[in-house]
């Protein structure tokens, strides 16, 4: 998918959309990847990882509302990522099957090792 499709979907107003979103027209990297999940398991394995997040003390912009919109949807999800130039943060895009509408975003800060 080229970047000015992708800023097309970044539509959200949500903190962790405003910021991939940015992160993006900054010079971020980003993909969507070709096929499909179903967002059951996705909203399971995202659930698992907020909690991961909270017990490690993680900054993260909107995983809660991520995993609470992913159980909602009932339909195959197609996935993406914006990941910032400096490495700072990663932000999972969540899309229709199509690609086509961007159903929830999450970002999570990454550590420097």
């Amino acid at each position: 998918m080229d970047r000015e499709l992708l800023e097309r979907l970044m539509v959200g107003n949500d903190e962790a959309s405003v910021a991939a979103l940015a992160v993006l027209r900054c010079g971020g990297s980003h993909v969507v990847w070709d096929g499909t999940m179903a967002s059951e398991p996705l909203a399971l394995i995202y659930g698992r990882r907020l909690r991961h997040t909270h017990r490690r003390g993680i900054e993260t912009k909107n995983l809660a509302c991520a995993v609470e919109l992913l159980g909602q949807h009932q339909q195959p999800v197609r996935l993406g990522q914006i990941r910032a130039a400096d490495g700072s943060w990663t932000f999972m895009l969540f899309l229709t099957e199509d690609g086509g509408r961007l159903i929830a975003c999450t970002g999570v800060r990454r550590t420097r090792v």
